[in-house]
């Protein structure tokens, strides 16, 4: 750290005081410190040193540059003379800590009272030994007389300066403030527009989940008669039938069952969207789970064409969740892929991933696949992606959305990946542990 001395001045009556003010304003600015730092430091270094005076006369102020490395700071200190009664007053002190940078209340050489003050350069500013030089000729070139009458006018013009400054910026903040006041009754039109909307929003909901779930209840009682109908005309319980007259009501029967798992999907949406499902947590053992699973999907199977392999699982302990959602997952899985497979085999399997503990059922095809444009649409309500195998193999279009929302009421997710021509893999992920913070709610239809 190295210290350059700019300039020295003693303090031995009233008119140095002056005196000092004067130095101290014109070091500042040829140290390039703006025009209102050059008031802080002219005012910071006169109260001090007027506080000096009043100890004692005798004392000195010394202006130097110390260089930390970093940044060079202008550094005032100013001592009380010989046999000062005490240190310099608190006011004087207090004006230094809120005009300048640092102060400290120090020891002179002699032991006197003294404070020293600190201010930052600008940082475009750097004195080296020829700057040094340059300022210290200037000094004695400039040296002011100390003219209590010019400094007082001086001061009266800088404050003046300041109180335009001050009154500016006031109007600016008035304005600042007029703006932002402007602001806030725009935003808080804003959030109650938006939450107008939003309850409209959920009073259509609520309206459509209603509307669905009234709709739903009407429509199986006659589509249940629609298919007991049939089924009693299939079984020849009235006479036979001409090969004409069974094609027709095989169509009727197929109608009738499509159109009931419509019903039903669209009852099951509205259920969970209106929140008024039930999870039932239990025990769960996946092979139990695979077994069902096979007895009850094996007449969808095509032998001829498709092999369904359900693999054995490593993991035999039982985990907590819903087993009858987690069937209904799996089935439209399952149901979903033989559709789309003419060739080869769906597999499905079950694992355990101790480091995240959960529990993953996947359903792997050799089908048609999905594009990965397509790989986030299946899962919107009623879109299905074209290809000539869809058209062969019509569905609701809701089962994908229904599992994901099923996964996410048991506390998991639905994951996909495919690739067009190579077969796809649909997996659901459930925590081993069923989280209890999203407790079941009560069935209330």
């Amino acid at each position: 750290m190295s210290v350059q001395r700019i300039l020295a001045v003693g303090l031995g009556d009233e008119q140095d005081v002056v005196l000092v003010r004067q130095r101290a304003r014109q070091i500042s600015h040829l140290l390039g410190f703006s025009q209102q730092d050059q008031v802080r430091i002219a005012t910071a270094v006169s109260e001090v040193a007027r506080g000096a005076c009043q100890l004692a006369f005798g004392g000195r102020t010394a202006f130097l540059i110390r260089d930390s490395g970093r940044r060079q700071v202008l550094e005032v200190t100013i001592s009380a003379g010989p046999g000062a009664p005490g240190p310099l007053s608190d006011d004087a002190i207090v004006t230094a800590h809120r005009l300048m940078d640092d102060c400290d209340a120090v020891r002179d050489h002699e032991g006197a009272a003294a404070i020293t003050m600190c201010k930052a350069l600008p940082p475009q500013s750097r004195v080296d030994n020829a700057r040094l030089a340059e300022i210290a000729a200037q000094l004695v070139k400039d040296s002011p007389v100390a003219n209590t009458y010019n400094e007082l006018q001086l001061q009266n013009r800088e404050l003046v300066t300041t109180l335009a400054e001050l009154r500016e910026r006031q109007e600016d903040l008035l304005s600042l403030t007029r703006e932002l006041e402007d602001t806030n009754r725009g935003i808080v039109a804003l959030y109650a527009e938006i939450e107008d909307k939003a309850e409209r929003l959920r009073k259509a909901d609520e309206m459509k989940s209603r509307f669905l779930s009234n709709t739903s209840h009407e429509l199986r009682t006659p589509l249940s008669s629609i298919r007991a109908l049939a089924k009693l005309l299939l079984d020849r319980m009235d006479g036979e039938l001409t090969p004409e007259q069974e094609r027709q009501v095989r169509y009727i029967e197929a109608a009738a069952a499509d159109l009931s798992e419509l019903v039903n999907d669209l009852l099951d949406l509205a259920k969970i969207e209106a929140g008024r499902v039930e999870v039932l947590v239990a025990p769960v053992v996946i092979d139990n789970l695979f077994r069902a699973l096979k007895a009850m999907l094996r007449p969808l199977v095509d032998d001829a064409r498709v092999d369904l392999v359900f693999e054995p699982c490593a993991f035999t302990a039982a985990f907590d969740s819903d087993e009858g959602k987690i069937s209904q997952v799996l089935r439209n899985f399952i149901s979903n892929a033989l559709k789309f497979t003419e060739q080869g085999a769906v597999t499905v399997s079950a694992f355990h991933d101790p480091d995240t503990d959960t529990i993953t059922f996947a359903v792997a095809d050799t089908g048609i696949g999905i594009s990965p444009e397509n790989l986030q649409l299946i899962f919107e309500e009623f879109s299905q992606i074209e290809h000539p195998l869809q058209r062969r193999c019509k569905g609701t279009g809701l089962g994908l959305p229904l599992c994901r929302k099923l996964a996410e009421l048991l506390g998991g997710r639905v994951d996909v990946v495919s690739q067009p021509g190579a077969g796809s893999t649909f997996s659901l992920v459930l925590p081993r542990v069923f989280p209890r913070h999203s407790s079941p709610r009560n069935d209330a239809t």
